[in-house]
């Protein structure tokens, strides 16, 4: 039994305003699981997960799956941007970083079954049970998510 990745990060929570605020981030990847997901754990208790193809591929290019859209931004930072009927929040990366975690997480994937021969798993948005109670929000299924994100003006995503 391989043992979970966890890596303490800082990212950059964008706001509306001229500032940007630095904050803790967990990220998290069980080789153990199937899905190849990979968990972002958030100051205030909400953790996200999602497959970890989609955070290999927003460092190349502009990918969005359901409530989670990744990309590039100049040679050194990845913005992840997550979407929830709470509103929208939008953090800064440093990739070498995430390049970093994302390197020990190949390292202790069985080689047997790669993330190309599976079905990517919509995102999904979760309270960690260890911080105070908030409202969860269930997944859409891949149609709905697919669906909504082809509409123009449609609402944001939850996950």
């Amino acid at each position: 039994m391989s043992p979970v990745i966890e890596e303490h990060a800082r990212a950059r929570l964008i706001t509306d305003g001229p500032l940007t605020r630095p904050v803790p981030v967990d990220l998290r990847y069980d080789p153990a699981d199937e899905r190849r997901t990979v968990h972002i754990g958030l100051p205030d208790g909400t953790d996200w997960a999602f497959g970890r193809d989609l955070l290999e591929r927003g460092l190349r290019t502009p990918i969005e799956r359901g409530a989670v859209r990744v990309w590039p931004c100049g040679r050194t930072q990845l913005i992840v941007e997550l979407h929830s009927t709470d509103g929208v929040e939008v953090f800064q990366f440093e990739i070498r970083t995430l390049v970093r975690f994302l390197a020990r997480t190949r390292t202790q994937t069985p080689a047997a079954s790669p993330d190309a021969d599976r079905t990517p798993q919509p995102p999904s948005r979760t309270t960690r049970p260890d911080t105070p109670s908030r409202t969860t929000h269930p997944d859409k299924s891949a149609e709905q998510e697919e669906g909504a994100t082809q509409e123009r003006g449609a609402q944001p995503a939850h996950g």
